[in-house]
């Protein structure tokens, strides 16, 4: 059984940073991306981070670019989000997910291209 777990979330002052984990287990992801979304109250679920798991190569929604970075872990299937100079508008559920989908023409950007889902993790930012 597919199992990812996220963790790190937490209440933060705007500007500064927080590090989110997600822990995947139940098979092995080496062919798959791995993807950060969020949440926000009354708001759609949105694309933040993509990497793929095979080769590292990333991509970010552009409000994210230049502040978050997202990463593999040492330890197997492990994913990180840094976040840095956070703004209250970053405050949401962030969930991560996991799926097999081509980066051909693009990377996948859609909650429908992920097939895996965390539980999420709360971050909140203050003013």
């Amino acid at each position: 059984q597919v199992q990812l777990v996220e963790s790190g979330g937490g209440l933060v002052l705007a500007g500064g940073s927080l590090r989110l984990s997600c822990a995947a287990s139940g098979r092995t992801f080496s062919s798959y991306s791995m993807g950060w979304f969020r949440q926000a109250p009354g708001k759609e679920r949105e694309f933040v981070a993509t990497i793929r798991w095979s080769g590292g190569s990333t991509y970010y929604a552009e409000f994210v670019k230049g502040r978050f970075t997202i990463s593999r872990g040492n330890a197997k299937n492990t994913v990180y989000l840094q976040m840095n100079s956070l703004k209250p508008e970053d405050t949401a559920v962030y969930y991560c997910a996991a799926g097999w989908s081509t980066w051909y023409p693009l990377p996948p950007r859609q909650a429908n291209e992920y097939d895996y889902w965390g539980q999420g993790t709360q971050v909140t930012v203050s003013s």
